[in-house]
């Protein structure tokens, strides 16, 4: 698989398509980056980007995690001392999942977001953005009843961090698109340059397949689940056989869930998946792409039973270090 192939795996959207070629086409030593706020243990949403950034080193690229406690602050996420106590855990977790620490660097928001440049940037990014379009770039903070300034104030810095971190590419989930739009448009204003984009996209409700996965609901797997509590999880995902349900009573669309999991988190980190199955059954199935596993579903050839028993046992062998590092680090 060649640099831009691994840019782009299992991305909903590049911006632009060109500026990520030119970057794949000598894309060593280039930096790039997501921004997590500190708030909790490391859930699939967390690991979605983390994928992203493990294909973006396999390609020779420099990782770059932000660990933004001022960010958190503003969001109301408690003291500084307890978000970086949080911060520490995720970034143990992170390095657990796979990222490879020669290249990945942690950086504190607050090393650099608190500085005079900085500051009197973000006051520069304010003047030029209308209230109304930092509004629509936070709405994935706050509702309207419960949004504070703070909360407008949050997507300028996510916008301004891309400057200041020295980064030639972002990353983030689509549901981040509004904020790196406010990027490309309000660098260029301060004279700087804008940068590409990668948005991964947004899982489904594990329960449903309606909505998103959302670890406030409780319906994500997350890296302190026990190996019984995974299999619990997803027995009891919403799992039709076929890649695309038909729309709830309600009449919102439905994704396959289990199959999200598989595409955006299993295939990408084996080379091979085994579905064991008894022999009356049919003997094992080996995978080694998902679209084979995905259509074999469809078709019938694969029960979604066994389908979510292997989807259970892989999840759980690329959590298994990070909850064991979580529990050393709980001792």
């Amino acid at each position: 698989m060649d640099a831009y192939e691994l840019l782009t795996r299992n991305v909903e959207e590049a911006v632009t398509d060109e500026e990520v070629r030119g970057l794949a086409a000598d894309p060593e030593g280039k930096r790039v980056y997501v921004g997590y706020e500190p708030s909790g243990v490391l859930h699939v949403g967390h690991l979605l980007t983390a994928n992203k950034l493990i294909d973006c080193q396999e390609a020779g690229m420099e990782v770059v995690v932000l660990l933004a406690d001022v960010h958190a602050y503003l969001n109301g996420k408690g003291s500084f001392e307890e978000i970086r106590e949080t911060a520490e855990r995720m970034r143990a977790q992170f390095l657990a999942y796979g990222l490879e620490e020669s290249s990945t660097e942690f950086v504190y928001g607050s090393t650099y977001q608190l500085e005079e440049e900085y500051v009197l940037d973000l006051h520069g990014l304010a003047v030029s953005t209308t209230l109304n379009r930092a509004r629509r770039a936070m709405a994935e903070l706050a509702g309207e009843e419960t949004a504070t300034v703070s909360h407008v104030v949050y997507p300028l810095m996510q916008a301004l961090d891309i400057e200041y971190l020295d980064l030639d590419l972002a990353v983030g989930g689509l549901d981040q698109r509004k904020v790196h739009m406010v990027a490309r448009e309000g660098l260029p204003e301060l004279g700087y340059d804008p940068r590409p984009c990668l948005h991964t996209p947004i899982l489904a409700d594990l329960e449903t397949g309606a909505g998103k996965m959302s670890s406030s609901a409780g319906t994500t797997i997350s890296m302190e689940d026990s190996t019984e509590r995974i299999e619990e999880k997803i027995n009891g995902a919403f799992c039709p056989p076929t890649r695309d349900p038909e729309p709830d009573a309600a009449g919102n669309e439905r994704e396959n869930p289990v199959l999200e999991l598989f595409e955006y988190h299993v295939f990408p980190r084996f080379e091979t998946v085994v579905v064991e199955r008894p022999e009356k059954y049919g003997g094992d199935l080996t995978y080694e792409a998902y679209d084979a596993l995905a259509a074999d579903l469809e078709s019938g050839e694969l029960h979604p039973a066994d389908a979510k028993a292997a989807l259970a046992s892989h999840l759980d062998e690329l959590i298994a270090p990070g909850r064991d590092r979580l529990r050393e680090l709980r001792e």
